[in-house]
This record gives structure tokens, sequence and C-alpha cells, in this order.
């Protein structure tokens, strides 16, 4: 059974943060609000976690996961950014995107994509979300909450607890999260490709 979380949106209680995050460190899956939707998140190491990941939302190997970062500091150890994609992805964070570059030697091969050596990266705006990866000390591995027979994510922690209840070991429910995932841009090969319209306005790299 997934311990439930009941965690205020805007000053997150920090005992309720260290106890999930403790979870994470354990080995657990957590699901979590962001900026866009709800997220399944694990620690970048946990072979376990990623494929409890796959089984849920039953992802092939072709699928981005995505390293959701606390800062530009830390999203720089994970992938290559030239100058000139820097200062487009800078400003558009934090927000509700995520960004597909090429990793460096720091991700795990499993998470790469087979093909393109790239992962996803993103920052999000969200207090909670925040306050996770700030705890944990390293980006979390994430994928968006979104169930293969369901044409939405779900919005409601409590829906979540009841729906995945066996297969997740934490639901933070700090309100009612958004219901679009992230807009996905594209920059692995130094200029801009919209793959998905979600959340985040696409106009500036259009």
């Amino acid at each position: 059974m997934a311990r439930y979380f009941d965690v205020h949106p805007e000053n997150p209680q920090k005992r309720a943060i260290g106890q999930v995050v403790d979870l994470v460190r354990e080995g657990g899956l957590i699901a979590y609000p962001t900026d866009s939707c709800f997220a399944l998140g694990c620690q970048l190491g946990n072979r376990d976690g990623i494929e409890r990941i796959r089984t849920i939302r039953q992802l092939d190997d072709r699928h981005h996961f995505t390293l959701v970062c606390q800062d530009f500091a830390q999203l720089g150890q994970f992938v290559h950014i030239s100058n000139a994609v820097f200062r487009s992805i800078k400003a558009a964070t934090p927000g509700s995107y995520t960004f597909i570059l090429p990793a460096t030697k720091e991700v795990p091969r499993r998470l790469l994509h087979p093909k393109k050596k790239t992962v996803g990266v993103r920052i999000p705006d969200h207090v909670v979300a925040q306050a996770l990866v700030a705890e944990l000390g390293e980006p979390m591995l994430s994928s968006t909450l979104l169930l293969p027979d369901h044409d939405e994510p779900m919005t409601q922690g409590w829906e979540i607890k009841e729906e995945l209840d066996n297969q997740l070991d934490a639901v933070i429910d700090s309100g009612e999260a958004g219901t679009e995932p992230t807009t996905v841009i594209d920059f692995s090969e130094d200029f801009p490709e919209v793959v998905r319209r979600g959340a985040g306005d696409p106009t500036p790299f259009e």
C-alpha cells in the first residue's frame, strides 16, 4: 500500500518531504505533483523503479525518461548544452517544459534513447517538486503519470492512491495538479524541434 502525504502547496512540511525522500532513497516509487501534472518518480540508479514505471505506463525502450532537476547547476552535470541552447532554455525555465539533450556519462545507459543517447531534463516551477529534489540532492528520475487507458493525466492525489495503491510506495497530494503534460522540445541537434505541445507555450521554440 502507498503511504499518503498531504503536503502544503506553498510551505511544504519539512518532515513530510524528508519522509518521502527517505522512501525514494530506499528504492521507492512515488507519485508527486509538478507545474504540469502528476509524475512518477524514483532515484536515478533505481533499476526496479524504472521497470515499475515502464510497467505502469506500458512504455517501450524508446521512451525518454526525464531528469527533474533543481537548477541549472544540477542540470549541467547530466546533459551537454551549448551556449546558444543554454540561453534558449534559461529564458523558459523554471517552467512546464521538458528539453531533450545529449546526455553526459553521469546518466545511466538504460535511461538513454537507444539510438540518440539523449535524455529529457526539466526544472519545474512547483514548490513541492522543488522541495523534493532539493532534499534528494540529485535529479529525480521521472515520467508523466499518464496511464495507458486514460486520455488525460490524473489530477487528484486521492484518485492516484485509489488506482495505483499496490504499485506505488507514496503519493504526495498538495491540491489539484495541472491536466497537461509538459511541452517537449528536442535540442539534440542544437536547434529546437517541438515534439509535444503541452502546458508550456511552444511559441518561443517554433
